[in-house]
């Protein structure tokens, strides 16, 4: 696959990435966990077909200490034993907010319900911004055909 857009060397992609990288800090200033965060991010980009996204974010989460087995199971997030409670709730809301079109009325009040139970009003924020973050990343990422497998950890800064 070739890429549509160089997107290493473009300067508006630049300082794009350099503003998604302060929001990235700000998200992890509301005190939602770096591992929750992470398979938020995984999970966004495996519903929204961004390979470049899923190599980043399994290379970063297995950076920062997450095992295989969490990693792999991401797609099945439903079945699987090895989530808290907190991570499923946040998980089901990246579901929800990343197919919001396919759902009249947006995010159930339930899956609301259930992430609020888990997270106070700065861990929502950031977890609403993270999702919302992830979605515009992978579709800018799909449109533009950036291939996946070569991502290196801490490349972005």
């Amino acid at each position: 696959m070739n890429p549509r857009v160089n997107m290493a060397e473009s300067p508006v992609a630049r300082q794009l990435s350099k503003t998604f990288g302060a929001i990235s800090k700000t998200i992890s200033a509301s005190g939602l966990p770096r591992a929750t965060q992470e398979l938020v991010l995984i999970r966004a980009s495996q519903i929204n077909g961004c390979g470049f996204c899923v190599d980043m974010h399994t290379k970063d989460a297995t950076a920062e200490g997450e095992t295989a087995q969490r990693l792999h199971l991401v797609a099945v997030w439903r079945e699987a034993t090895v989530y808290t409670d907190a991570e499923r709730a946040a998980l089901e809301l990246a579901e929800q907010g990343t197919r919001i079109a396919d759902a009249a009325g947006g995010v159930p009040d339930e899956v609301w319900a259930d992430a609020a139970k888990h997270y106070d009003e700065e861990q929502l924020s950031g977890l609403v911004t993270l999702i919302a973050m992830i979605n515009a990343a992978n579709r800018m990422q799909v449109m533009t055909q950036q291939p996946a497998g070569g991502y290196v950890v801490g490349q972005f800064g």
